[in-house]
């Protein structure tokens, strides 16, 4: 796991500064700690870190085919490289090392820009063809490993992380004020753009080629779901069984010390209870995360009791670490410096505290994110599929409009889903507390986009089931755009790689192929996956409702976080002045303090949002922000 770079030249005339370059890795020095390389040539250069996980010695980046015509930086892992390293020797490739890296350099030069089509993995990844003056970027089919591009007209900048790309001279800190208003209505920026105008990521999926000064991005893979035929129950648990199985040993070959992310729910103690059928023997080390429970919602958040509980199942070497307000406050700063752009989700700070302690014993971690996403595991489908079933009875459907804004709020809540369509897993503010924030052109504006966005996908859904044009949506916006990013940046800031058994491409392949049914029954989700596990992990994993990453940030809003949540959202130098209205801001605050409301997952979302505006945009950013 690592961290790539790179500027390109529309102009093949025009050299690149490599020490921009030097620059740019060497402020993602947190995710490739082991080394560090750089090609400069002529109008293009490439810049690595190494985070050293496979082939130790040989692994070296930029890494090139025999001739040297052919350069890759490579961030992630490939894990059917063996298989493909001995068919590209056999077609007469000549392999320096042993490494993943290098059986993309053969791929290139055998199949072209359909090298990723062979690939079984994460990856992200930019390949320079010397002899063509070719640059080609990649993004791996779910979108586990990140890939942040800038162009201009004069040239294209890529990066791992945003922040590489925010050390070239000349690139705007300058806030994308649509994106905000996204933001504030998902807790996290859809699509392909970010925070920060024109800088995009590339999408899952994609390929992106810069050649004779253009710039073209083409999508080489997608999900295809079937049309809910029925099928052999038993030949379709068998082969999930065996799908799984063989991703998670995939996900086990390394040459330094790996483990596993232990929540003490069904899908990570899934993943533990196929680690451990292939391990000889060896004792897998797992780890947790829990609260002091000093009080109820600590308690309430607290799941290492579930956790221990797989971990003697399976006979692990079982660590926890119980993390207070306070490490949870001093953590906030480096918490947006690592996320790049603002994602309102305090589960990335435990996340955090984990990863730490993991990389005091292995390099390599497991987990079980993903699962929710292709077999149904959320709550929201099966109270959507009922809404969309509500919608479609004539009364109802007269009196939706009336009920999304008259009823009392939770009805409210849902009807206003009922009639705007899916939206994906998470919810920022509605749309009134919006309306207050930012005013009614640019709540307007925000919910045509967002509309937008989500619609693109689900027409081209349109034809699968209500479930599977769910799952679709947020297979492609919310898993790539949330999930997978908070994964990906909290680890890699402790340098640890993180590995998704449940998002093989192969694995995601056949369960989209399945019927609804063996994903969700009624309000039970991921039924295939508990079919597969009863017998295998306790009971009491296996029965318990979803709970997600809990944090018990409510109570912590009204106790220790209390002064850093009032300075920040109240001082009078806000970062987010000119963009959002004070009176609303401090209304809810107000509310949150005296317990009249609970506006927890809101403040968090602002909290977030203004550290990372005065870090990200300085004390007198162009994009219209009041001195910090």
């Amino acid at each position: 796991m690592c961290a790539i770079c790179g500027i390109v030249n529309l102009d093949h005339g025009q050299p690149v500064d490599d020490g921009t370059v030097r620059s740019m890795a060497a402020s993602m020095a947190h995710r490739g700690p082991d080394d560090a390389g750089l090609l400069a040539d002529g109008q293009a250069c490439l810049g690595f870190r190494r985070l050293s996980i496979i082939d130790l010695a040989g692994g070296h980046q930029p890494m090139f085919n025999e001739d040297g015509s052919v350069a890759i930086v490579f961030n992630g892992e490939i894990y059917n490289y063996r298989d493909l390293h001995a068919g590209l020797a056999r077609a007469g490739h000549a392999f320096r090392t042993k490494s993943d890296t290098e059986t993309i350099v053969h791929a290139y030069e055998e199949y072209g820009d359909d090298c990723v089509k062979h690939l079984r993995g994460m990856f992200a990844f930019a390949i320079w063809d010397r002899r063509n003056r070719r640059m080609l970027l990649a993004r791996d089919r779910m979108g586990i490993k990140p890939l942040y591009y800038y162009s201009n007209g004069r040239f294209l900048a890529f990066a791992s992380e945003i922040k590489a790309l925010l050390t070239i001279p000349g690139v705007p800190r300058e806030m994308d004020a649509e994106a905000l208003d996204q933001y504030l209505a998902l807790r996290y920026v859809p699509g392909e753009r970010t925070m920060l105008q024109n800088i995009f990521r590339l999408a899952p999926g994609h390929t992106l080629v810069v050649q004779d000064g253009k710039v073209r991005v083409a999508k080489y893979w997608d999900i295809l779901y079937a049309d809910n035929s029925p099928v052999n129950r038993k030949d379709a648990l068998e082969q999930f069984r065996a799908l799984l199985d063989e991703s998670v040993r995939l996900r086990m070959i390394s040459d330094v010390p790996l483990g596993v992310f232990l929540s003490g729910g069904l899908d990570s103690t899934a993943v533990l209870a196929s680690m451990s059928k292939v391990t000889g023997g060896y004792r897998i080390k797992t780890f947790s995360i829990g609260y002091e429970a000093t009080n109820e919602e600590e308690r309430k958040s607290n799941e290492l009791e579930y956790a221990r509980l797989a971990a003697e199942r399976f006979g692990a070497e079982h660590h926890e670490y119980v993390l207070t307000a306070q490490e949870f406050r001093e953590y906030i700063p480096n918490l947006v410096w690592h996320l790049d752009e603002p994602l309102g989700d305090a589960s990335c700070i435990p996340l955090h505290y984990i990863s730490k302690v993991a990389r005091h014993h292995i390099t390599v971690a497991l987990s079980g994110e993903g699962a929710d996403e292709i077999l149904a595991g959320y709550g929201i489908y099966g109270r959507m599929l009922t809404l969309d079933r509500m919608s479609h009875i004539g009364p109802l459907k007269r009196i939706l409009p009336w009920l999304a804004d008259s009823a009392p709020e939770r009805v409210r809540h849902w009807a206003r889903l009922a009639g705007s369509g899916y939206r994906g897993v998470c919810r920022g503010f509605t749309a009134q507390v919006r309306h207050e924030l930012i005013g009614s052109q640019r709540l307007r504006r925000s919910e045509e986009q967002i509309q937008q966005t989500f619609d693109a996908y689900l027409r081209q859904a349109s034809h699968l089931s209500p479930l599977n044009r769910m799952l679709y949506a947020d297979a492609k916006i919310w898993l790539p755009c949330d999930l997978l990013l908070k994964a990906d940046k909290m680890t890699m800031g402790n340098s640890i790689e993180l590995r998704v058994p449940f998002l093989d491409h192969k694995l995601v392949e056949f369960t989209a192929s399945l019927p609804d049914d063996l994903k969700l029954n009624g309000r039970e989700g991921k039924v295939l996956l508990r079919q597969a596990m009863r017998g295998v992990v306790p009971d009491a994993i296996l029965n318990r409702p979803k709970k997600g990453f809990p944090v018990p940030i409510a109570s912590w809003l009204r106790g220790p976080l209390w002064p850093l949540l009032r300075d920040q959202l109240l001082g009078p130098n806000r970062a987010t002045g000119d963009f959002l209205n004070r009176r609303t801001v401090t209304q809810m605050v107000s509310e949150h303090e005296t317990g009249q409301a609970n506006r927890s997952d809101e403040l968090w979302t602002l909290l977030v949002l203004e550290m990372w505006a005065q870090q990200f945009l300085g004390r007198l950013s162009r994009g219209g922000f009041a001195a910090a």
